[in-house]
C-alpha cells in the first residue's frame, strides 16, 4: 500500500476555492481543476516516499497489476482517478472509441505532432469512457435530445440562429437532422457570427427571465456558457443536448461519441487511462471540429446514470458498462469494525468524509479527506474502518 500525491491540472475553469476545501487547505489564489490519481503521463500521480507511481507498476506489472489485468489490458493501470471541479463551463468535446483513438494517435505521429504539442488531439491510443460521481450539486450537459424535444425548446425563438436550426429539424426530424444542425452551428464555415449569437443570448435570457421557457435548465446553461464564452457556438450547441443536475451521491456516465460539457460543481471522475479530448468550442484549449464530428453520436438518447448497486448496509457500487473501472463507495461506521471492501485487481482509495482507515496484510493507513492509497492487486484482501468514507476504484 503506498500513499499518493496527486498531479494538479491548474485549468483556466477550475475553481480556486473548491478544491482546496476539499483538501483542508488554504487556496492560493489559482485554479484547481482537477487532481489526477493515476499513471498517465500527463499528470503522473507520485507516491509520498517519490517515485511515481507509473514506475512502481513498471518495475512488476504481473505482481502489482495481477496477471488477470495484465492479460486484459496490458502493463498499464487501465483506470484514471480525478477530482474535478468546474467553476465554469468546460469544453463542448467528445471522446474517441477505442479504435479511434489508435487510428487518429497513429495518424498525428506520423505527422510529427509532438506530444506536448497543443495542437495535437490525440494524446494517446486509448478511449475514454468516464463517470462522475457528484459530491455536490454538479451540473452538465450530455448526449442529443429527441429532435422533436429539441424543437420544442427552440419555439418561439425568432433569431437567425434558432429559426435555422428549427427549420433543420423540421424538415429532417431524424438523428441526421440533429448532426446536420449541429454540423452547421460548430463548422467554421457555417456556425453562427457573434452578432447572431449575441442576438440568441439575449432572446434566451428574455424568455428566461419571464418564466417562458420550455426548459429553464436548458436555458439557464446557455447563459451560464454565454457568461464565459459569449461568442461561442457551443452557447447554440447546448440547446440540442440534454441537461442534466447531479446531487451528491448521483453518478453520470459518458460514453465514447457522447458530446458533453460540464458546467459546475465538485465531483470524483473515474475513466480508462486516457487524456483524448476532442472540443468543438466553450474553451480556450485545441479545437478541432473535424475531428471532433467524426466521433460524434448523433443518436438521440437520455443521460446514463447509473444506479448505485447496494453490495452491504455499508458499500454501493457503480457500475459503468465498460471493462476498464468501477467504482465502489464505502461508509463506516465505529462500530462496525472492521469491513472488507470486495475488489479486483489494483485499486485506489480516496476518502471523502471523515477519518478511515484501510488495511492490507500488507499494513495499515489512516486517511483522512482528500487523502489516497495505492493498493497493487497482490495485496489481494482490503478492509475499512473509522468513521467516514472512501471512494475506491478498481477493475471489474
Amino acid at each position: 500500500m503506498e500513499r499518493l500525491v496527486p498531479a494538479r491540472q491548474t485549468y483556466d475553469w477550475g475553481s480556486t476555492t473548491a478544491v482546496p476545501e476539499f483538501l483542508g487547505i488554504d487556496p492560493d489564489g489559482e485554479p484547481w481543476a482537477e487532481l489526477w490519481y493515476g499513471a498517465h503521463p500527463a499528470g503522473p500521480t507520485r507516491l509520498a516516499s517519490g517515485p511515481t507511481l507509473a514506475s512502481l507498476v513498471d518495475s512488476a506489472p504481473g505482481r502489482v497489476l495481477g496477471e488477470d489485468v495484465v492479460r486484459r489490458f496490458g502493463t498499464h493501470l487501465p483506470f484514471l482517478l480525478k477530482v474535478i471541479a468546474p467553476a465554469k463551463v468546460l469544453s463542448l468535446q467528445v471522446h474517441p472509441s477505442l479504435a479511434q483513438a489508435a487510428e487518429g494517435f497513429e495518424l498525428e505521429s506520423e505527422r510529427g505532432v509532438p506530444l506536448a504539442s497543443p495542437a495535437r488531439s490525440y494524446k494517446d491510443s486509448n478511449h475514454k469512457p468516464e463517470m462522475v460521481l457528484a459530491l455536490t450539486r454538479f451540473e452538465a450537459v450530455t448526449g442529443f435530445r429527441a429532435p422533436r424535444r429539441a424543437w420544442e425548446v427552440l419555439a418561439g425563438l425568432e433569431s437567425p440562429v434558432a429559426r435555422r436550426m428549427r427549420r433543420t429539424l423540421r424538415l429532417n426530424p431524424t438523428r441526421y437532422g440533429i448532426r446536420q444542425a449541429f454540423s452547421d452551428i460548430v463548422s467554421a464555415d457555417t456556425r453562427p457570427t457573434p452578432e447572431e449569437l449575441g442576438e440568441l443570448v439575449k432572446e434566451i435570457a428574455a424568455r428566461h427571465a419571464a418564466g417562458l421557457s420550455p426548459s429553464p435548465r436548458v436555458d439557464a446553461n446557455a447563459l451560464e456558457m454565454a457568461r464565459s464564452f459569449p461568442a461561442d457556438p457551443g452557447i447554440a450547441a447546448s440547446l440540442l443536448l440534454n441537461p442534466v443536475t447531479l446531487q451528491p451521491g448521483e453518478a453520470l456516465f459518458v460514453p465514447a461519441g457522447s458530446v458533453h460539457a460540464y458546467i459546475s460543481g465538485l465531483g470524483v471522475e473515474v475513466m480508462a487511462s486516457s487524456d483524448n479530448v476532442l472540443r468543438a468550442g466553450l474553451t480556450n484549449k485545441h479545437i478541432d471540429v473535424p475531428q471532433m464530428l467524426a466521433c460524434v453520436d448523433y443518436v438521440a438518447a437520455p443521460p446514463v446514470r447509473p444506479a448505485p448497486e447496494y453490495l452491504s448496509r455499508a458499500t454501493r457500487a457503480y457500475y459503468a458498462p465498460v471493462d476498464d473501472f468501477e467504482l465502489l463507495v464505502t461508509t463506516v461506521v465505529p462500530e462496525d469494525g472492521r469491513l472488507a471492501v470486495v475488489g479486483h485487481g489494483p485499486r485506489i482509495l480516496l476518502a471523502t468524509d471523515g477519518d478511515v482507515v484501510i488495511t492490507t496484510p500488507e499494513g495499515s493507513e489512516t486517511l483522512r479527506r482528500g487523502e489516497a492509497v495505492f493498493v497493487g492487486a497482490h495485496e489481494r484482501t482490503l478492509t475499512v474502518a473509522g468513521a467516514g468514507t472512501v471512494i475506491q476504484a478498481d477493475v471489474p
